[in-house]
């Protein structure tokens, strides 16, 4: 073989052997830097770090909502008034407003409502047969419990809580039923009441 075809074949070979060991070290990234599009840096120390979670968007209290309920009580001047209790009301678990103001009414004051002197003159024994909400009105069905004893005072005065608690908590007309009867007269001593309930309904 002539010298030059062998200096020909010696830089071949070195060539060969370069391109070899650059692909070598580019595939095992040995002596090349990793650009900045391919990792994320933080500037923050990993103390730094571990020391701030991540924030969450901050919570907003849930505004309270209430519902009146009219229980009978004294003012200052020791005379008989209509008092609106407030009770604290949740649509989530206590349905509509009208529904939970008329449960509330029927069940009664709360022991420290009635230390403070608020009563009821809605007998014990009533019971919510039903409130049926319709686009138009409202239909409360008691039980026959809630026209009986007390007298014609008593009967006024529980009719007065019904109607006051129903029409602060509602806009639709509301009408009584007892026992799945419209209520046209309450009790034994034969109180006409005018409805749909509103203020002039025990006027005769």
């Amino acid at each position: 073989m002539s010298m030059a075809r062998k200096i020909v074949l010696g830089a071949l070979l070195i060539a060969i052997g370069g391109l070899i060991t650059y692909g070598a070290l580019k595939y095992f990234n040995f002596g090349y830097d990793i650009t900045g599009s391919d990792i994320e840096v933080s500037e923050r120390t990993t103390e730094e770090e571990e020391a701030d979670p991540i924030q969450q968007p901050a919570v907003q209290p849930q505004q309270k909502v209430y519902v009146n309920v009219f229980f009978i009580g004294q003012n200052d001047a020791k005379e008989e008034v209509y008092k609106a209790v407030k009770r604290q009301y949740d649509e989530t678990i206590d349905g509509s407003k009208i529904k939970f103001a008329i449960e509330s009414l029927v069940a009664g004051p709360r022991p420290n409502e009635r230390e403070k002197g608020v009563y009821s003159e809605i007998p014990a024994g009533t019971e919510v047969l039903s409130i049926k909400e319709y686009p138009d009105k409202v239909i409360i069905n008691l039980s026959a419990a809630f026209e009986t004893g007390g007298g014609t005072d008593s009967l006024y005065k529980r009719l007065y809580q019904l109607i006051k608690t129903a029409k602060r908590n509602t806009t639709l007309p509301v009408y009584l039923y007892i026992e799945g009867e419209k209520a046209d007269v309450i009790g034994g001593e034969g109180i006409m009441l005018n409805q749909p309930l509103n203020d002039s309904s025990l006027d005769g």
